[in-house]
């Protein structure tokens, strides 16, 4: 199983404006620029992404100048599982998950193993929120790693 860089780069915005929400211990807004620079991915696509945070009402965004974006929910209820859910276009392992057709379909046992393996994936991750994967002191970690400053002065 591997998840598609859109979903890789969702969980890392969430990251990113999670932990500057709890190093500063303030809601800050950042851009889109500053958190395509700190990972060092695309801009264009990344705002894709933010757009699509925003529908699903995990990011709030806002225009113009000094806007920006940060977090909607706190980190608590952000659940790991249904953001990947909601982010991944497609989750069928096998083509016989979508709507292709398999020839051995109707004597194959590996589409029920698969599924199983799946749904497994899927419950780890939905006993996950964000706010358990910045906890115990990463997110001073993790805003170091990414250059931002620590103690919500101007950026």
């Amino acid at each position: 199983m591997r998840l598609t860089r859109y979903t890789d780069y969702a969980l890392r915005t969430l990251l990113y404006l999670g932990a500057q929400d709890l190093g500063t211990g303030a809601p800050r807004q950042a851009s889109i620029g500053e958190i395509a620079r700190a990972y060092g991915i695309s801009e264009n696509h990344l705002t894709k992404v933010v757009h699509q945070l925003g529908r699903l009402g995990l990011v709030r965004t806002t225009r113009g100048r000094g806007g920006g974006l940060r977090l909607a929910l706190p980190p608590g209820e952000i659940v790991i599982g249904a953001v990947v859910r909601q982010t991944e276009e497609d989750l069928a392992l096998v083509e016989c998950f979508g709507s292709g057709a398999c020839a051995i379909t109707p004597a194959c046992r590996l589409r029920h193993v698969l599924g199983e393996a799946l749904g497994a994936f899927l419950a780890v991750l939905d006993r996950y929120t964000l706010a358990d994967l910045l906890a115990d002191g990463s997110a001073p970690d993790l805003m170091r790693l990414l250059g931002l400053p620590e103690g919500g002065g101007p950026r």
